[in-house]
């Protein structure tokens, strides 16, 4: 579906958030996940698809360099009366294929998009964990208003600079961790998930949802395995990778380094 920009905000001077609506809604069906997302398609110069594409006919006869690329982000909130949704995207100057596209868009431009996909709502539990950065923002956020008022849990978010408004019961902890201009820690997170007054009986009280930079998912997998955090209570992934592009990231899902 092709839908087109009805309003672009800057939440700080980072985080971009793209308001997108028009009669190309009317093919899009939200789903219930807090984790709902969307493919954007581009050229392979960066220019957004307008048109309409057969993405399982293009790889069926065409050379994979002559895909149109994709890019996953997740749906922040939908509006269906008002026939329209968010996007957030993290800018960090020209690096990126999307971000570069969504600093320099205006109201009344269009892009190509498909879905939604998504598979994860916070389910019922005595203490819900969020944990993520920047990327995982419009997720967590997503996650926390759903949450009921009397929950309790925590939250930990690392960004680079700026904080922002999130709203979140009252029994739930928003922590940010702001890593300023240094050398990216990988760490971090797991340092501070680490520390955190955890439930007594995290295996059966406990909800996780942790996503982000590649390696602070890997290195925070084992702790919620040592707290025998069920399947079930658990999602984690790696939303991108520090020190690769996008397409060099997707490639390496399938070897054995792009595990979580």
């Amino acid at each position: 579906m092709c839908l087109e920009i009805i309003e672009k905000q800057w939440l700080t001077p980072h985080l971009l958030r793209l308001i997108v609506g028009g009669e190309g809604f009317s093919g899009f069906e939200p789903n219930d996940s807090t984790d709902m997302y969307c493919k954007l398609l581009f050229a392979h110069d960066g220019s957004p698809l307008k048109e309409r594409v057969d993405m399982a006919k293009i790889r069926a006869t065409r050379p994979s360099d002559e895909w149109p690329k994709t890019r996953t982000y997740t749906i922040r909130w939908v509006e269906p009366e008002a026939r329209r949704l968010a996007i957030d995207f993290v800018v960090h100057g020209a690096e990126g294929v999307a971000a570069p596209w969504a600093a320099a868009a205006e109201p009344g431009d269009l892009v190509q998009f498909s879905g939604p996909g998504g598979a994860w709502s916070p389910p019922e539990a005595e203490f819900h964990l969020f944990v993520g950065d920047e990327s995982a923002i419009p997720a967590i956020a997503a996650g926390l208003e759903l949450l009921p008022e009397d929950a309790r849990g925590h939250a930990v978010i690392e960004v680079g600079e700026h904080t922002l408004d999130i709203a979140h019961p009252k029994g739930v902890t928003l922590e940010w961790i702001v890593r300023g201009e240094g050398e990216y820690d990988p760490g971090a997170l797991a340092e501070r998930v680490l520390a955190l007054d955890w439930p007594a009986h995290p295996s059966e009280s406990v909800s996780v949802f942790a996503h982000g930079e590649r390696e602070a998912m890997k290195l925070l997998r084992p702790i919620f395995k040592e707290r025998e955090i069920p399947r079930e209570r658990l999602s984690i992934s790696g939303y991108w990778a520090y020190g690769r592009v996008e397409d060099a990231f997707q490639a390496e899902k399938r070897t054995e380094i792009g595990k979580v």
